[in-house]
């Protein structure tokens, strides 16, 4: 992969980690459209399994994670699980 094509990434944090899983379980329950299609389409098994993986990371990093990025697990967690519980209903 050519160097400068990436140069726009941010640094890659635990933080810029869990809000680019944010991302995509914002696109899989069609919050967001595709960045490849530019349409909103809704998964519920991906999103489910994104989620659950945000679940899992809070779960094997308790007691590792700095306040501000507890919070904002916590918070994204509680947000995409609102949004998919809304959308199974």
């Amino acid at each position: 992969m050519d160097e400068k094509k990436c140069d726009w990434l941010p640094p890659v944090t635990f933080s810029t980690f869990i809000l680019s899983l944010n991302a995509t379980a914002l696109i899989h329950l069609g919050e967001i459209p595709h960045p490849e299609t530019n349409r909103k389409e809704v998964n519920l098994t991906l999103a489910k399994h994104t989620i659950d993986t945000l679940d899992m990371l809070k779960e094997k990093t308790r007691g590792n994670l700095s306040p501000d990025e507890e919070r904002l697990l916590e918070s994204i967690l509680y947000e995409l699980r609102l949004r998919f519980i809304k959308l199974t209903r």
